[in-house]
């Protein structure tokens, strides 16, 4: 047999690999919650909660690059759905929500289109919680829409370049490279990979008991969610490095957690640098903690979002009267 039919038989291989999985995986994880339809393109988003959470804002709540809403729920569901009204949501192109393909991963396009979400549902101003890559787009929607934008909860947000040092490599996988990638080895490789890797993402904390299928993060690897990944992290430091510039008129109120062991979003490279420029900005730098912080320091994530909750009930009431 030649190399170039074994190279051929390899990416055949992975191709039906590929295709089995993704619809095991489909089987396997469901959407737990509705629909929202934007400019055609549907976005999921799980709703807890009462509806009016006597006078408590709404929580919006924004999950990391290569995850999906199940990884927020999991954390943060039961410390907040009892007095406040909670919105979980797919990123555009993530979990199962739908994403168009130009400008799909830039943090500005999915903060007009959550903006749509909370028109759709109803929802005029709440405080939004974002991890990671989510912190990004949550500091996105506050500059954009500072009128819908009551507070922020960052957890080891990027908020500066230099997140993921093989970003241009996302960025090349982005693009026909990736697309052959995705839809012939990149399941392969990334099913072995994804306990390890997610189990690197917690340190040094302990990873949670069968994280990866309570999360549903094989959902990552279906071929259109794994190029939307892509996109979203190759296109991030360019997009960091012009929001950086609008910090100093970041004027909704926030609130930074990072572990001081965090080796995607450290301290020192983001939040030092936002909480130096933006002056509603509180950092709390948690010792010995990693990137995970919405599961492995929850309660402080929640009494951080009660904060910003009362803070704006009495500015209200202030206005008010």
């Amino acid at each position: 047999m030649t190399t170039l039919a074994i190279i051929v038989a390899v990416f055949c291989a992975g191709a039906v690999v590929t295709f089995i999985g993704t619809r095991l995986i489909e089987r396997a994880h469901r959407p737990r919650g509705r629909f929202v339809d934007v400019g055609g393109f549907a976005q999921h988003v799980v709703e807890m909660g009462p509806r009016e959470a006597h006078n408590a804002l709404p929580i919006v709540v924004l999950h990391g690059a290569g995850a999906n809403l199940e990884d927020m729920h999991l954390a943060l569901a039961e410390h907040l759905g009892g007095r406040h009204r909670v919105v979980f949501v797919d990123r555009p192109g993530l979990g199962f929500s739908a994403r168009r393909t130009e400008d799909g991963g830039s943090p500005a396009h999915q903060a007009a289109v959550l903006r749509d979400v909370l028109d759709r549902l109803g929802i005029e101003r709440a405080i939004l919680v974002g991890h990671s890559w989510g912190g990004a787009l949550a500091l996105a929607f506050a500059l954009d829409f500072p009128e819908r934008t009551a507070g922020l909860v960052l957890v080891a947000p990027a908020t500066h370049p230099g997140v993921w040092r093989v970003s241009w490599l996302n960025a090349l996988l982005a693009g026909p490279v990736g697309w052959l990638f995705a839809r012939t080895l990149a399941f392969p490789f990334g099913a072995m990979l994804m306990w390890p890797g997610s189990r690197t993402a917690f340190l040094p904390q302990i990873i949670p008991r069968r994280y990866v299928r309570r999360s549903a993060a094989m959902l990552v690897l279906r071929p259109p969610t794994l190029m939307a990944n892509w996109a979203d992290v190759g296109s991030l430091d360019s997009f960091l490095e012009q929001q950086a510039q609008r910090y100093p008129k970041l004027a909704t109120p926030t609130i930074v957690f990072a572990g001081d062991r965090d080796p995607f979003a450290p301290a020192a490279r983001h939040g030092d640098k936002l909480a130096a420029v933006a002056p509603n900005v509180k950092l709390v730098v948690l010792p010995g903690f990693g990137h995970m912080l919405h599961h492995a320091a929850a309660d402080r994530v929640v009494a951080a979002i009660e904060e910003l909750s009362a803070e704006a009930r009495a500015h209200s009431f202030n206005s008010a009267s």
